[in-house]
């Protein structure tokens, strides 16, 4: 089977971060891994493509590339809300009914609304951009509050960083967390955000180096096969429960259990994924303490079994 197909159409002047976002994520190729994606740019008008940055890309490719493309990326257009031409808005049209997936990264999202992909479905974009897309695509049902927004065929994030997010989720749904994981740690990331968790839209104050949850995050990770209540994370921060509590809110926008039991899923994800261990074993080591609850719980995060999901994505 050949490459995953990713194309990301490129418009002046183009953010480098943005595009950058798909770049790390689908056109490196991990050492002793075969490649999984193919990657690369077109524009409406091939040349050089101005950047936000000052200097120019040169794109050898037009909209003809989009018919190859299995995923089609966006990865911003600047200014938020200028109009498409009605080329690359019936190029994308016409990749989407085709059946390649629709991609927008931060203000992309504009162009997948002028296109029509966003008709009556949820959205996200940039916190800063989202009543003016509200404003301009009363059509499109606009969610400020998450990171990413997937419906399979098409999808969108919020700004910055959460490209990223939403890529990296693209991944694990083509090939698994295990194969995800390894493109985070190959890009120092950190653990993966859930789409659900919050946008800031506001710079939050500086936290103390004290106040940094990485180490406790860090520490919980590594013993999700025993009891980890919210008084034992807290005793082992070196705060109140309701202080922490409140840190998981404003650093993660979720809840200590919420975040738990997403690392939990996540665990057994990879367990499935590169081992042939029972799931009643899984449920044990990832801290879910039956088989019948990993289930329950993996239908909910996963919309399928751990069966299912086995079959689907094994390394074994």
């Amino acid at each position: 089977m050949h490459p995953h197909r990713v194309v990301a159409l490129l418009n002046p002047p183009q953010s480098p971060f943005e595009l950058s976002c798909a770049t790390e994520v689908f056109g490196t190729v991990l050492q002793d891994e075969p490649p999984r994606y193919s990657f690369r740019i077109c524009a409406e008008h091939p040349g050089p493509v101005q950047t936000t940055a000052g200097y120019q890309m040169l794109v050898d490719a037009g909209l003809a590339a989009l018919r190859q493309a299995d995923t089609v990326i966006v990865p911003g257009w600047q200014p938020p809300g200028a109009p498409a031409s009605s080329a690359v808005t019936g190029a994308l049209r016409a990749a989407h009914r085709r059946g390649a997936r629709i991609v927008a990264v931060c203000t992309g999202a504009f162009v997948l609304a002028q296109a029509g992909l966003l008709d009556g479905r949820r959205a996200t974009t940039h916190w800063r951009d989202t009543a003016h897309l509200a404003a301009a695509f009363p059509q499109v049902q606009l969610d400020q509050d998450v990171l990413f927004v997937d419906h399979g065929d098409v999808a969108t994030s919020a700004g910055t960083g959460a490209g990223i997010d939403l890529c990296l989720h693209l991944v694990r749904s083509d090939h698994g967390a295990a194969y995800a994981s390894q493109i985070a740690r190959n890009m120092v990331l950190p653990p993966y955000r859930e789409g659900s968790q919050l946008q800031y839209a506001a710079q939050p104050p500086a936290a103390k180096a004290d106040e940094s949850l990485a180490p406790l995050l860090e520490w919980a990770i590594s013993r999700l096969d025993t009891r980890l209540t919210l008084d034992r994370l807290a005793e082992h921060a070196g705060l109140s429960s309701r202080t922490l509590a409140r840190r998981f809110t404003e650093q993660l926008g979720a809840s200590p259990g919420h975040w738990l039991l997403g690392q939990r899923v996540d665990a057994a994800r990879v367990l499935l994924e590169q081992t042939d261990l029972p799931v009643e074993a899984i449920a044990t080591r990832v801290g879910l303490t039956s088989a019948v609850n990993l289930r329950r719980r993996f239908r909910t995060y996963m919309g399928t079994t751990p069966g299912a999901y086995r079959r689907a994505f094994s390394q074994t």
